[in-house]
């Protein structure tokens, strides 16, 4: 880049994420009855003015005069802003830094806050550009210098005729002052900065958008923090995906829609198309057929534990990770299991529906306490092991039986048979994951082998149990109650209707696959599923993803890292150690990791190479994806 390109950043709502006059007010008027109200007039003002709706300097002074400020507040104030300046911004200090002399902020603020923010980001004092307050003897802000020009209207136009730059100027801004720049022939292109706040007026005006300054470097070619812009990144979450988790990817810099229900596979295949993340809770599948139209995904969010829903092996043949949330909502499963053993146990829910149509049955009738009581869990994942520890504490004596050798917690006792386990159970829980060698593995000939009277519960997966074989123990009154939290067809939205022939069963505790569904729950999930899914993004880690080779990296420090995803065949790593030597890449570090299908290897290199190795790195033979982190 030339020395003869010149960059004007806006400061409010630009640089920083706030209008700076909006947050003094919060100071300036903090006690004050009518503060509320106040604060609306300064906003409402301050938006006029950048819509460019209204004059500048009238709305300046009007909004001075309603905050009541003082010089002893601009310190709080610079404080506040520290913490608010744009996430692109605070990413990007090196382009700052690197280009200060060609960087100008240009605003209508005011100095005495702008200065201290911007000149830590590299910012040179002599390239600020800003109104200047005007105090009385009291220290009270009583005004601003009305001859400076960017107290006036069109004052950003004044200040860049006088600044006469010769060269090319490019104005990143979020208001309507900013276009005005552009419009009046001074400056080569305007972006509209969106990264904070979105003004109608200044984007119908704007030739150019920029939702960060990342996006703004990377249209421009100039050196930027990472590799490609977070706001060309699409998040598409289904199923009612807990907000925090659209908080997080947006915050990241994501662009995110949201859709409520699942979709089905069509209509997946349709929506697919330039997402590059999917969040899907257990509804929503994703198939093979999905996969063939998901030209830019990268990443599959599982905001749940299971992965049954998913084509894990289609994924991984097409360099798709998945991450799921193997222990976020383990608690909240294990304490309803323990509430529905004791309901289940008392008769508690067909005694509280008679007492809704006004029958008194007092009765100890069939009602018996769970201490001394035989649990048998089945399936003793993080899920049957919590269980098993909560009820050992209520005095139950527990059980568990696992395909899978696992090591007992407390006093449980392993059983080597599912026989075994039936025939000593008083209650039975089933916490067995959803591949689908499960189905329907507790049927008739399970329900027979049990105790006579005993309680079932299924809060596993709905397909892993013969609903008919269930029913059928249940009206025989070889089962005395269950509690059924998972089914194999579930309504795919809340409008419609449930069907089952569980319906209307005493002593049968039916719930809408809840059993995950706490408030704790859902947060653990939604901030550990795209935790995951941005630390494979943002660095190429895979721990804890379901379907790929598991690493953990380093992290990147003044270097380049290739990531490079390939069929397991051989040969793959040396042609890739050939392209780096054929390029003369010096080498920082290397990671591999395999598993039967597929190779990851991350390669971390020195910042000086031929731009040819980006695309002799994709023509490697056997090559599913590659892309760069700076």
């Amino acid at each position: 880049m030339s020395k003869d390109k010149y960059f004007i950043i806006d400061f409010d709502s630009t640089f920083t994420k706030v209008e700076a006059l909006d947050e003094l007010g919060e100071l300036s008027l903090e006690g004050d009855p009518e503060k509320e109200s106040v604060l609306q007039q300064v906003k409402e003002l301050t938006d006029s003015a950048m819509a460019g709706q209204s004059s500048f300097a009238e709305g300046l002074r009007k909004r001075l005069d309603l905050l009541k400020a003082h010089q002893k507040h601009l310190p709080q104030l610079i404080n506040v802003l520290q913490d608010k300046v744009s996430q692109s911004v605070r990413r990007n200090k090196e382009f700052l830094k690197e280009y200060s002399d060609q960087i100008f902020i240009v605003s209508s603020g005011f100095k005495e806050f702008i200065t201290p923010i911007v000149t830590q980001y590299g910012i040179k004092e002599e390239n600020i550009y800003a109104n200047t307050f005007r105090l009385d003897d009291n220290g009270n802000i009583i005004g601003f210098d009305e001859e400076n020009v960017l107290s006036l209207d069109k004052g950003k136009i004044k200040l860049l005729e006088q600044l006469a730059l010769t060269g090319d100027v490019y104005v990143i801004g979020d208001g309507y002052t900013d276009y005005e720049i552009k419009e009046a022939g001074l400056a080569n292109k305007f972006y509209a900065f969106t990264e904070n706040v979105s003004r109608d007026s200044v984007i119908a005006k704007a030739e150019h958008i920029a939702p960060s300054l990342d996006e703004f470097l990377y249209q421009n070619k100039l050196p930027m923090a990472i590799s490609y812009p977070k706001n060309r990144i699409s998040v598409l979450l289904l199923e009612n995906i807990h907000p925090k988790a659209v908080e997080m990817f947006r915050n990241e810099g994501y662009q995110v829609e949201t859709i409520p229900g699942a979709l089905s596979e069509e209509e997946l295949c349709e929506k697919i198309q330039n997402v590059s993340i999917l969040g899907i809770r257990s509804k929503t599948h994703v198939t093979r057929k999905v996969l063939e139209h998901a030209n830019r995904l990268m990443s599959v969010g599982a905001f749940c534990i299971g992965t049954n829903q998913i084509d894990l092996d289609a994924c991984l043949e097409a360099g798709v990770t998945v991450f799921n949330a193997p222990y976020s909502n383990t608690r909240s499963v294990v304490e309803m299991a323990i509430g529905e053993i004791i309901m289940l146990s008392r008769g508690i829910v067909d005694k509280s529906s008679k007492m809704h149509v006004g029958n008194w049955d007092k009765s100890a009738a069939g009602s018996f306490e769970v201490r001394d009581k035989k649990l048998g869990i089945v399936g003793y994942g993080n899920i049957g092991a919590q269980l098993s520890v909560l009820a050992e504490a209520m005095g139950m004596v527990v059980y568990y039986y696992d395909v899978v050798e696992k090591l007992q917690l407390g006093n449980a006792r392993k059983c080597d048979t599912l026989r075994e386990l039936l025939e000593k159970a008083d209650f039975v829980s089933l916490h067995v994951d959803g591949r689908p060698e499960n189905k329907n593995i507790f049927g008739a000939q399970e329900f027979a082998a049990m105790k006579d009277g005993a309680i079932f519960l299924n809060l596993s997966r709905g397909h892993v149990v013969e609903i008919e074989a269930l029913v059928e123990s249940l009206k025989s009154g070889k089962l005395r109650g269950a509690a059924v939290d998972v089914f194999p067809h579930e309504p795919a939205t809340n409008n419609e209707p449930f069907v089952s022939e569980l319906r209307g069963l005493p002593n049968v505790i039916l719930t809408p696959h809840i059993g995950g569904s706490t408030s704790e729950a859902q947060v653990n999930i939604a901030n550990f599923v795209p935790n995951r899914i941005m630390d494979y993004i943002n660095s190429g880690n895979t721990y804890q993803s379901v379907n790929f080779p598991n690493i953990q990296l380093p992290e990147l420090k003044n270097a380049h890292r290739l990531i490079h995803i390939h069929e397991n065949v051989p040969g793959v790593l040396a042609d890739i150690n050939n392209v780096l030597a054929k390029n003369q890449v010096n080498i920082l570090g290397q990671y591999l990791k395999t598993n039967e299908h597929v190779g990851y290897v991350i390669t971390d290199v020195n910042k000086k190479y031929d731009k040819q190795l980006v695309n002799d790195m994709r023509g490697v033979a056997h090559t599913i994806k590659f892309r760069m982190l700076y």
